[in-house]
């Protein structure tokens, strides 16, 4: 299952996404994943929480590259019950055009895995191609 929180810059995607993080940590039996563009958040959330920060990264340039980065996490730890994927577009060069394919791409890693993906996208829900609708927006 993917779900997403939309909406500009300042309207507490960010501040959501570490509260239901560090809920899930407390309630879930498997391992819970926090990607973020930076280690601002490290402070944040509950140390049980996988946090990987992008900025480590520098070669995980697209669409491409980020999923067969998902499935390297993905493969050195088999209970992954949730992966939260903070400010997407801020990660690699991907933009609001990549978006339909790469949340398709994950819903189908989702059924396949069972790992649910929360993702935070700053933009307008009326920016976004009307393929993302289908997915469940968290914070409408």
């Amino acid at each position: 299952m993917v779900k997403l929180l939309v909406g500009h810059k300042g309207t507490g995607k960010t501040k959501l996404m570490v509260e239901m993080a560090n809920r899930d940590v407390n309630e879930k039996n498997g391992s819970v994943v926090f990607i973020s563009k930076d280690d601002r958040l490290k402070h944040d959330l509950e140390h049980q929480i996988r946090m990987i920060v992008m900025d480590d990264f520098e070669y995980v340039n697209n669409i491409d590259e980020y999923i067969g980065f998902i499935y390297g996490i993905m493969s050195s730890n088999y209970d992954i019950e949730v992966i939260f994927i903070d400010s997407i577009l801020r990660h690699a060069d991907i933009a609001i055009r990549d978006l339909p394919e790469f949340l398709r791409r994950l819903q189908v890693i989702s059924e396949k895995s069972g790992i649910e993906f929360v993702v935070s996208l700053s933009a307008d829900l009326e920016e976004l191609d009307a393929s993302i609708r289908q997915y469940e927006i968290l914070n409408k």
